[in-house]
């Protein structure tokens, strides 16, 4: 017997991108829900049994950061921002709403599809709960908190496994500077980003083969840090979409 194709719920207002999502996307296995405004991406949010939504910011009824809000209060669906909008601004508030991810436009479709596979696995294990992640080389045991490389255990201090658990829960997805701060130091300690960035260099040097060109724990230039699952959706050729 087949399995659906994973759902996913477009919430864009301009038709000619949703029209390319729904080509490129349909076209590489997925389920299509379209809605054209907040209300009505809330609305179906609430009553579709989607696996996942893409976000627009530039929504004509309300900003798409405020509907990332609501759609967090009713539903743990995860959510990819897609927007014109490249500014760290944009990208930290709309991570910090709610959502998991974030695409710029211009997008390869390529990109989009692996961002959303990441997505899937990512809730899929949540659900499953698992207590192992094996990542290329290194092997991360979250039930017994140890580390391993290439079979070998590494001695992690105790910040320094808080940071890389953290990593590897949200693993494929850009965690926020204050996200990571709040979580691993507390909220008092949102705006030392000195701490992050002296003991993410810590754990490269454990965890990386080549510390200054990092292939695992990778950095979201100002807004934050991505543990990278294995998808690398590069050198493929962008869209040229670019509405907000």
């Amino acid at each position: 017997m087949t399995e659906p194709s994973p759902l996913v719920l477009i919430i864009e207002d301009d038709p000619q991108t949703r029209r390319l999502l729904k080509t490129s996307l349909g076209g590489r296995g997925w389920g299509i829900c379209e809605a054209e405004t907040g209300a009505q991406g809330l609305a179906k949010a609430k009553a579709e049994f989607s696996c996942l939504a893409i976000v627009d910011l530039g929504l004509p009824d309300m900003d798409g950061v405020s509907l990332v809000r609501s759609i967090r209060l009713i539903s743990d669906l995860p959510i990819l921002i897609l927007s014109a909008r490249s500014q760290e601004r944009d990208k930290i508030m709309a991570l910090d709403a709610g959502a998991d991810d974030y695409l710029t436009k211009p997008f390869s479709t390529g990109e989009l599809d692996a961002r959303l596979r990441a997505l899937l696995r990512r809730a899929a294990k949540a659900t499953a709960k698992e207590e192992i992640f094996t990542l290329g080389a290194l092997r991360i045991d979250l039930l017994r908190r140890k580390v391993f490389k290439a079979d070998a255990e590494v001695r992690l201090t105790p910040i320094e496994y808080r940071l890389l658990a953290l990593l590897v829960r949200q693993a494929g997805l850009v965690v926020t500077h204050r996200q990571i701060l709040k979580e691993v130091w507390g909220p008092e300690h949102i705006h030392d980003s000195h701490y992050l960035r002296i003991y993410m260099g810590q754990l490269r040097h454990k965890l990386e083969s080549d510390p200054a060109r990092p292939h695992y724990l990778v950095t979201e230039v100002g807004v934050g840090y991505r543990l990278v699952d294995g998808a690398n959706p590069n050198n493929i050729e962008a869209s040229p979409i670019r509405h907000s």
